[in-house]
């Protein structure tokens, strides 16, 4: 029996050792078989490297494969490889360093008269809104204010509804009236917005690149308050720019000049300023130069003598397009000398009111194509119709693209109140010509900025101007009464 049981044993041993063999067998020509398919890999490679050059990425391919940059700055690099017969060895041996070198992208192209192989147009779209106040009145009911707004919802509440066009753009400008401040030290005015400097986010979370600071709510609390809102936009990454100090900016390569013009004081005074700041803005560099103005009359639909005046000059000076606000409603569109004038872009994202009586507003868009030649005349322009809210009842500070007949209704306002301008002063201006109601708030309370001096940062408030919104007076007055109505928003006026 031991004899079998032994027999057993051995054709077992000799089964599992056949089995062991076959195994190691399969795991050698697996081995060999990956080996041979990594020397013909290299052998391909080898012969491919010999046969092709370096790939370059042009300008052109970075336009097409890549979305939209803003604000994107970069350096063109390449080297050329020199060639000669003596170092053909040299060359071979750091061929794939070279390659690596020659392989880079082309993020921006600067734009030059002498450039040979800068002949592309190249095409980059603004946008422009009213007036933003991103804060509150003290005197306002608090739990109804844009503040309470922000404490509920937090800072990506406000612009939900526009983001997505912003996003789309190269360059969004706002009009920030109104302060980032924690001072207490208030102005003796009618009224006078501030909030936490943390609400720049509002603007800087929906790409908006800019600022203008050049109204007259940007002193509410006095210089400190001025220096805290140029800080908290700073610190947000958000361009602000207006009164003495000019900026520019590059965006897809092209330099773009702001320039922001507070008007109301001094009218026509505020020609030389506009004069200097645009040449400044030259000087610098600009290929594209927007001027935004704060000026008019507020309620009022047609521009007068003196925005069209200074609009018209802020071209004949070289700037490409023109905006303003402060009437706190649309007014319509020029066209001069090929450029376009918009006079008044309403209110945008508005803390000022929550029942203001017209919520009609707009984002203007336009297209600029600029060569080495400089901004071409084919500029395109989109005005989108906007409300100032989302509830057609109230203001709850979200703008909000209109639509169907809400959308032909406020273009139709549009197209209305562009065909009452004819070109020249439809009303005359001058230092009294204010509405009644901006009279009675800004004789004692109105200021001269050329008094400010950001060098010495002196500021004499003497002369701050107050006129400002009579929508918050007579927004009610379309309520009678009889009407049913919260009598407890009249706090806010």
């Amino acid at each position: 029996m031991s004899g079998i049981k032994d027999a057993k044993k051995k054709r077992a041993r000799r089964r599992r050792k056949r089995q062991i063999q076959r195994i190691l067998l399969i795991i050698a020509m697996i081995l060999i078989l990956i080996g041979f398919l990594f020397l013909i890999r290299a052998a391909v490679h080898a012969v491919v490297n010999k046969f092709t050059g370096p790939t370059v990425t042009t300008s052109a391919d970075k336009t097409a494969a890549s979305p939209k940059s803003k604000k994107t700055t970069a350096k063109k690099s390449s080297k050329k490889k020199k060639s000669s017969k003596k170092n053909t060895k040299k060359k071979k041996s750091s061929e794939k360093k070279s390659s690596e070198k020659d392989s880079v992208e082309l993020k921006t192209v600067t734009l030059s008269k002498k450039g040979k192989n800068n002949t592309d147009k190249l095409s980059l779209t603004i946008s422009s809104t009213g007036d933003c106040t991103l804060g509150t009145d003290e005197s306002f009911n608090y739990s109804t204010s844009l503040n309470a707004y922000y404490e509920s919802h937090g800072a990506d509440y406000f612009f939900q509804h526009v983001r997505s066009i912003f996003k789309k753009d190269d360059l969004s400008i706002v009009n920030m009236e109104g302060t980032l401040t924690d001072e207490t030290a208030r102005e003796a005015k009618t009224f006078a917005f501030k909030a936490p400097s943390e609400y720049a986010s509002i603007l800087s979370g929906s790409s908006i690149e800019a600022a203008n600071l050049a109204n007259n709510h940007s002193h509410d609390y006095g210089d400190q308050s001025y220096t805290d809102t140029i800080q908290a936009l700073d610190n947000a990454g958000i361009l602000n720019f207006g009164y003495d100090k000019t900026v520019i900016t590059e965006v897809k390569g092209i330099k773009i000049g702001l320039v922001g013009i507070y008007e109301l004081k001094d009218h026509l005074g505020r020609e030389e300023q506009l004069k200097q700041n645009i040449a400044k803005v030259k000087a610098d560099g600009a290929q594209i130069t927007i001027v935004i103005f704060h000026w008019g009359n507020e309620k009022e639909e047609v521009p007068d003598s003196n925005q069209t005046t200074l609009a018209h000059l802020a071209i004949d000076e070289g700037a490409d397009l023109v905006c303003g606000h402060h009437p706190h409603v649309l007014q319509g569109i020029e066209e001069y000398k090929g450029k376009n004038i918009v006079y008044s872009l309403g209110n945008f994202c508005f803390g000022g009111n929550q029942y203001p009586s017209d919520m009609d507003t707009m984002i203007f868009q336009q297209t600029f194509t600029v060569d080495q030649d400089g901004v071409k005349a084919n500029n395109v322009t989109n005005i989108i119709p906007c409300s100032i809210s989302s509830d057609s009842d109230y203001n709850n500070y979200q703008p909000t693209p209109a639509e169907g007949d809400e959308a032909t209704r406020i273009l139709s306002k549009i197209q209305e109140r562009t065909a009452m301008i004819t070109g020249d002063a439809t009303s005359s201006s001058d230092s009294s010509d204010s509405s009644e109601e901006d009279n009675e708030d800004s004789s004692e309370d109105s200021y001269d900025d050329s008094s400010y001096d950001e060098g010495s940062d002196s500021y004499d408030d003497s002369y701050y101007d107050d006129s400002y919104d009579d929508s918050y007076d007579d927004s009610y007055s379309d309520y009678d009464e009889d009407d049913s109505y919260d009598y407890s928003y009249d706090e806010e006026e």
